[in-house]
């Protein structure tokens, strides 16, 4: 079903858009008063997803777009957890902690480099201060295998954690050694059964294709590995090498890159490879059980796409809590420093370590609806939106609509009066379908370095 010749001809620079603006937009015109307007207004029915950024590593992965400070110090650490701490009870001064609770995820970083009792310790905090977790409430962790022992996994079950995400990325040892991630299966299968022996509802793995050294013959391997797990979920991510944006991407030797040629033949057999398997792709980069609530949602139309990646969990304000997390409003973004320095001496100030954000206008809830809307369900009910908005989508969107013809003459998509509607094929490039109604693009046109190809 899927038409791969039609795909490659799509690749250009283009925004994963967990969230619409993107991150590029931010800016410290959105000040700190403004932002604690946002939050002092927020409706109180509304419920709460926590982010907490745990940041530290202990080495460098070389291919890790993430925001990481790498130490082995403990009194780092411990410095940390003070500082959340005191970060959450500033937060309570201008956030209901009442509301209800549905979703608490720990990223990094690695989560599990900091041992169970200091993982206790927040978890301790959180529950202090947010007193209302919902029932059924997600609850999650992302944990790189090789920093995960049973005490650990035993707090986070102890404390109602049921998704963990690991990261594998690949099991090939040459690529391993070129990233910089040295991590044999035997450790992954071993952190695999700890989650299933203190019941995690729903376990992720990671999976990165594009990497130094890899073909689609070990990429193979990889999978076969990766499916003796068992897991419920799979992220296979396209490697986005931005060195001008990480500074350890520079120590990739670009020459042992794969061709796009074989980076496309290994997503092709990865999608067939799964479908046999019985895992369902969702999107562009996730695969899922039948039987999972992800491909559940998308079936109802209801899934959702954040910061976190794809979620079932819609309508919640989210707060990013920690160094460099974003958190998120009905018309706002709003991001904490990402120098440990300026974050400290925020708190010590007694004021929340935000640096900079955006507040959406109407154009921009406008278009945020309709990228999120297809970003997350490759679809849109266009009478749903005019009714929702009060405005004629073919007049609004006459330009996008218009630079959407290619793609439906692709059968990438079909449109009508009433909805737009992806193609299997579509899926795979939803990033580039959601562009024509992003109306920052013409700003970044120019440029090859503002964001990852699309293919």
């Amino acid at each position: 079903m899927l038409d791969f010749d039609k795909f490659t001809r799509y690749s250009k620079p283009g925004p994963r858009y967990t969230s619409y603006p993107t991150a590029l937009e931010f800016n410290d015109a959105f000040g700190y008063s403004s932002y604690l307007e946002k939050l002092h207004s927020q409706d109180p029915i509304r419920p709460l997803s926590l982010y907490f950024h745990l940041p530290f590593c202990k080495n460098a992965c070389y291919f890790c777009g993430c925001n990481v400070v790498f130490t082995s110090k403990e009194e780092k650490k411990e410095r940390y957890i003070d500082y959340l701490t005191r970060e959450l009870q500033i937060l309570s001064t201008h956030v209901d902690v009442n509301r209800s609770v549905i979703q608490l995820h720990f990223g990094g970083g690695t989560p599990t480099f900091f041992d169970a009792k200091q993982l206790e310790q927040i978890i301790a905090t959180i529950k202090s201060t947010f007193k209302n977790f919902a029932e059924g409430a997600e609850i999650s962790c992302e944990i790189d295998p090789r920093h995960i022992d049973d005490a650990q996994m035993k707090v986070m079950s102890d404390a109602g954690f049921n998704r963990v995400s690991f990261g594998i990325q690949d099991f090939d040892e040459k690529v391993q050694i070129a990233v910089h991630r040295v991590q044999p299966y035997d450790i992954t299968k071993a952190a695999m059964e700890l989650a299933r022996k203190y019941n995690m509802v729903s376990v992720n793995v990671d999976l990165i294709y594009g990497l130094p050294y890899q073909s689609l013959e070990t990429f193979k391997k990889t999978l076969d590995l990766a499916i003796s797990l068992d897991p419920d979920r799979f992220a296979v991510f396209n490697y986005a090498h931005v060195p001008w944006l990480k500074k350890t991407m520079r120590k990739i030797d670009e020459t042992t890159l794969p061709h796009p040629a074989e980076k496309l033949a290994i997503m092709r057999y990865t999608i067939d490879y799964m479908t046999a398997k019985g895992y369902r792709l969702i999107g562009m980069d996730h695969f899922a059980k039948p039987a999972d609530e992800l491909f559940k949602a998308i079936e109802k139309g209801e899934l959702h796409r954040n910061f976190q990646g794809y979620t079932t969990k819609g309508g919640a304000d989210l707060i990013g809590v920690g160094l460099t997390s974003i958190g998120e409003g009905m018309d706002y973004y709003a991001q904490n420093f990402k120098e440990m320095e300026l974050y400290e001496e925020a708190i010590d100030a007694g004021k929340l370590p935000y640096e900079r954000g955006v507040s959406l206008h109407a154009d921009d809830q406008i278009r945020q609806y309709v990228i999120m809307e297809l970003m997350s369900n490759f679809k849109l009910d266009i009478k749903r939106f005019e009714t929702l908005y009060k405005v004629v989508f073919a007049e609004y969107f006459a330009d996008a609509i218009e630079a959407l013809k290619p793609f439906e003459a692709d059968d990438l998509l079909t449109m009508t009066p009433t909805s737009i509607e992806c193609s299997p094929t579509g899926t795979l490039l939803i990033r580039n379908i959601a562009m024509p109604f992003d109306a920052y693009m013409k700003r970044h046109a120019c440029s090859d370095k503002a964001f990852s190809k699309t293919v």
